[in-house]
């Protein structure tokens, strides 16, 4: 099957702008993985299409319009760039810990044509830039850690009320029983969307911040990971 035919099969409702669009970032990612930096292990134009851009639109019905969105952890642009191909009146930042990354996205929503700001940042040191701290209406992360670890990295985003999107496999529910303590400690409430899809049963954690992050949040790099709350 064509790589159109997979986009229309996939999101339905497409115009042939956000068609084309989604065709040069399957062809630029396969481009960049192969010959400059290791961006994603699935390479098939399926896979690619189901995997990596409809699985990353999951959340667009619980994102409000015009939100302003942080992608943490965005790797090859997952889920932001997707999003915003699908949703341009949001407001995307894709922050990414490795430089080849944030090189290719760079390049990646120049061609697109799409506004994103890309930034070199390991998730704690952006959290605690003041230019970023409690300024988002939403934090999106994908196949990035565990949720408790997630919301220590995501809260310090968020303005008070804003969500904490989590693309999570159906098994990471079990997660959230270890998550009592980030959420009291971080003043966060959970809920969570299941999606049934050809790709897998997918659930999207979303965590609302219901009071500012407290100032020791998020912790240095590394600490999260190594004493999760």
């Amino acid at each position: 099957m064509e790589i159109s035919e997979l986009l229309m099969k996939n999101f339905g409702e497409i115009s042939e702008k956000q068609i084309s669009q989604f065709i040069l970032y399957h062809d630029m990612l396969i481009d960049w993985n192969a010959n400059r930096c290791n961006l994603t292990a699935v390479t098939d134009t399926e896979g690619v299409v189901e995997k990596h851009f409809a699985d990353s639109c999951l959340a667009s019905k619980l994102i409000p319009q015009h939100a302003l969105c942080i992608d943490v952890g965005t790797g090859a642009g997952f889920p932001g760039v997707p999003l915003k191909i699908m949703r341009p009146d949001i407001k995307i930042v894709l922050v990414d810990s490795l430089k080849k990354r944030v090189d290719f996205l760079e390049e990646l929503v120049g061609a697109l044509g799409v506004e994103a700001q890309c930034i070199h940042a390991r998730a704690e040191d952006a959290g605690r830039d003041g230019r970023l701290r409690e300024h988002f209406d939403i934090t999106l992360t994908r196949a990035v850690s565990q949720t408790n670890i997630l919301l220590e990295w995501t809260s310090p985003f968020l303005k008070v009320g804003g969500k904490s999107l989590m693309y999570k496999s159906r098994a990471a529910e079990d997660e959230l029983l270890s998550c009592d303590r980030a959420l009291s400690v971080l003043g966060m409430t959970v809920s969570t969307e299941s999606f049934d899809v050809p790709w897998g049963e997918r659930v999207i954690v979303c965590a609302e911040k219901l009071k500012k992050t407290p100032p020791a949040y998020p912790r240095k790099a590394g600490t999260a990971k190594k004493k999760p709350l």
